[in-house]
C-alpha cells in the first residue's frame, strides 16, 4: 500500500516567459501556491508518512531560500537577467528552461524535492503549481 498526504505553500516571485506571445513576455510577478504530493509505502511509528510540519518547513524552507521575492528566468534569457543583476539588491533563480508553470512544476518534482525530503523517506508523488486562482500545471513521478 501507498500513502500520500499533501502540504500547500505559497510563495511570491516574479518570471517573464520568452518568445511568449502574450502578456507574459513583461517581466511581471505571482502570488504562488505549489502542492507537494508525498508519498511512501511506510508509516513512521507516529503513523505517518512525514511528520507535516517537517514537510512544512523543508518545502516552505527551499521556497523561501530560493524562489520567494526573486525573479526566475530561463538561462537563455540574457536581456531579463542582465536587468536583473543591473539592480542591487537583487534575487534570481536560473531555471534550465522558460519559468512555465509547468516547467516551474518538473523543477520542483524532479530537482528540489529529492533535496528537500533527503533523509525523511518520504517521495515526491506530484507537484501542483497554482499561479493564479484560475491556472495551475501539475506534474506527476513515475
Amino acid at each position: 500500500m501507498s500513502l500520500t498526504v499533501m502540504r500547500r505553500v505559497t510563495f511570491c516571485a516574479g518570471h517573464r516567459l520568452l518568445n511568449h506571445d502574450g502578456k507574459c513576455v513583461n517581466l511581471h510577478g505571482h502570488n504562488y501556491v505549489v502542492e507537494f504530493y508525498v508519498g511512501s509505502d511506510q508509516q513512521d511509528d507516529v503513523g505517518r508518512v512525514i511528520d507535516f510540519k517537517l514537510l512544512k518547513i523543508r518545502c516552505k524552507g527551499w521556497l523561501d531560500e530560493h524562489w520567494d521575492h526573486a525573479f526566475i528566468l530561463w538561462d537563455q534569457d540574457a536581456e531579463a537577467i542582465n536587468a536583473i543583476r543591473s539592480t542591487n539588491p537583487h534575487r534570481l533563480f536560473i531555471l534550465p528552461y522558460n519559468p512555465t508553470a509547468e516547467n516551474m512544476a518538473k523543477f520542483l518534482l524532479e530537482n528540489a524535492c529529492p533535496v528537500m525530503l533527503a533523509g525523511t523517506g518520504a517521495v515526491a508523488k506530484r507537484v501542483v503549481v497554482w499561479e493564479s486562482e484560475e491556472s495551475c500545471a501539475e506534474v506527476s513521478g513515475a
